[in-house]
C-alpha cells in the first residue's frame, strides 16, 4: 500500500500531537487502537501517514529535522509518544504575514513565538517544495486570525495541484469562490475550522440537538474556554477572533430548534491561563423551558488536552482527501467537511454528516490513478 504524503504549514501543537499519533497506533492492532475514529480507511492505517514537508517561522524550529522540531517550544502539549525517529524532512522558513499577532511579542519568549532572521519564502518556492517532497496533502495550522497566510497556503496548493485541510477558521472551503477554484483544478478540500473529537464545540451541538428532539426550548447558552497554549495567547487579541466566534456560534447554531437572538448566544474564547498549557478547559451554560414553560438550567465543565483531541479527527480527513485524490474527485468533499469541521459550506446534524461521511468512505474506489498521472492532469 502506497503512503499518503502530507505537508504541514504550522509545526505547532497540533501537528506534534498528530505525528505523534502516526507513530503510536504504529504497532497497535485493531482492538488496541483507542481513540480513532476509524482504524482503516480506504485500505489506509494511519502509519500510513508519512510527513514529507513542514513549514514554520520559529527559530527553535527552522532548520530542524521535524522529529526534534515538534517538541521545540512553545509547543507544550502532553508527550505520549516521544521516541520520534529522524524523519529526514528538515523544517522550512514559511510565510509569516499576519501569522504572528502583534501582542505576542511582549509575552516571555517559551510562551511564544520566536520567527526566525531568514528570508521568507516566495510562493514559487513554496509551490515548488511541495512538487519536489512529493506530497499529496497540505494541512494548515496557522494561527487563529492568520487569514493572510491561511489564503497563501490555500493558494500554493492549488499551484502545487496538492489536497488542502483547513483546521483554521479563516472561511475557505466555506467561501464559494475559494470552493469553486478547488473545484475547477479538481483540488479535493476540507474545511473549515476542525472539529474535535469530544470538544467544547460537539458537546455543546449534541446538548443543543438534545434540546431540541427532547422538545425543550433553548433560551439562552454561552460557552467559554481557557487555556495555556500560543492558540489561547494569540486570542487574547480579540480583533483575530471575528471568524473563530462566527465559526463557533454558527456550528451550535446550525443544530439549534430556533435560531437564538445575538444577545441570547455567546460562544467563544474566554481568558489565557499559562499554566494550563494545551490543557482546555470549557465551560457550558445552558437555559431552556420545559413542558408548562417550566425553566431549567445545564452547567458542564469539560477538560481536555486540546492538541490530541484534533489529531484523530485529522488522520481521518488526511485519509479522506487522499482518497479523493485516488478516485480525482476536486472541490469541497462535503460529507467529511460537515463531519470534521466546525464551519463547511453547508451544515448538516452530525449524525447526517457522519452517515455522509460513512457513504463518501464506502464508495467503489473507480478511476484510481497514480499521483504523477494526477499532476500531470492538474
Amino acid at each position: 500500500m502506497n503512503t499518503i504524503n502530507i505537508a504541514i504549514a504550522g509545526l505547532g501543537n497540533c501537528a506534534c500531537s498528530l505525528i505523534q499519533g502516526l507513530y503510536y497506533y504504529k504497532d497497535k492492532n485493531p482492538d488496541e487502537a483507542i481513540g480513532l475514529l476509524h482504524w482503516k480507511i480506504g485500505g489506509f492505517c494511519p502509519s500510513d501517514i508519512k510527513v514529507v514537508a513542514a513549514f514554520d517561522i520559529d527559530r527553535r524550529k527552522v532548520g530542524k529535522d521535524v522529529a526534534e522540531a515538534m517538541f521545540a517550544p512553545p509547543n507544550c502539549t502532553k508527550v505520549f509518544f516521544g521516541a520520534i525517529p529522524k524523519t529526514g524532512v528538515t523544517v522550512r522558513m514559511g510565510r509569516i504575514l499576519d501569522g504572528v499577532a502583534e501582542h505576542m511579542k511582549d509575552f516571555e519568549e517559551k510562551r511564544t513565538f520566536a520567527p526566525a532572521n531568514l528570508h521568507e519564502p516566495e510562493k514559487e518556492d513554496i509551490v515548488a517544495h511541495l512538487k519536489d517532497s512529493g506530497a499529496h496533502i497540505l494541512l494548515n495550522y496557522m494561527p487563529v486570525g492568520s487569514e493572510q497566510a491561511a489564503k497563501f497556503y490555500a493558494e500554493c496548493a492549488l499551484e502545487a495541484g496538492v489536497a488542502f485541510i483547513n483546521n483554521m477558521p479563516v472561511f475557505i472551503a466555506s467561501n464559494p469562490e475559494w470552493a469553486k477554484r478547488f473545484e475547477q483544478k479538481r483540488v479535493p478540500l476540507i474545511g473549515d475550522d476542525i472539529k474535535s473529537q469530544m470538544g467544547a464545540t460537539i458537546v455543546h451541538r449534541a446538548l443543543t440537538n438534545l434540546f431540541k428532539n427532547r422538545g425543550v426550548k433553548l433560551t439562552r447558552t454561552y460557552q467559554l474556554n481557557t487555556g495555556g497554549n500560543t492558540d489561547f495567547l494569540n486570542m487574547l487579541n480579540r480583533t483575530r477572533l471575528v471568524s473563530k466566534k462566527i465559526s463557533k456560534t454558527e456550528s451550535v447554531q446550525a443544530v439549534a430548534a430556533k435560531r437564538l437572538e445575538d444577545e441570547n448566544i455567546h460562544i467563544g474564547p474566554s481568558d489565557y491561563v499559562p499554566w494550563q498549557n494545551d490543557n482546555k478547559v470549557c465551560f457550558i451554560r445552558m437555559e431552556g423551558r420545559l413542558f408548562g414553560d417550566v425553566p431549567m438550567e445545564l452547567e458542564l465543565r469539560l477538560s481536555v488536552e486540546d492538541s490530541p483531541n484534533s489529531a484523530g479527527v485529522a488522520i481521518d480527513m488526511i485519509r479522506c482527501a487522499k482518497l479523493a485524490l485516488e478516485r480525482r474527485e476536486g472541490g469541497v468533499l462535503e460529507g467529511p467537511s460537515a463531519y470534521f469541521c466546525k464551519h463547511p459550506p453547508i451544515q448538516y446534524t452530525d449524525d447526517t454528516a457522519y452517515l455522509m461521511t460513512e457513504e463518501f468512505i464506502a464508495r467503489s474506489k473507480d478511476k484510481i490513478l497514480d499521483m504523477s498521472q494526477y499532476r500531470q492532469q492538474v
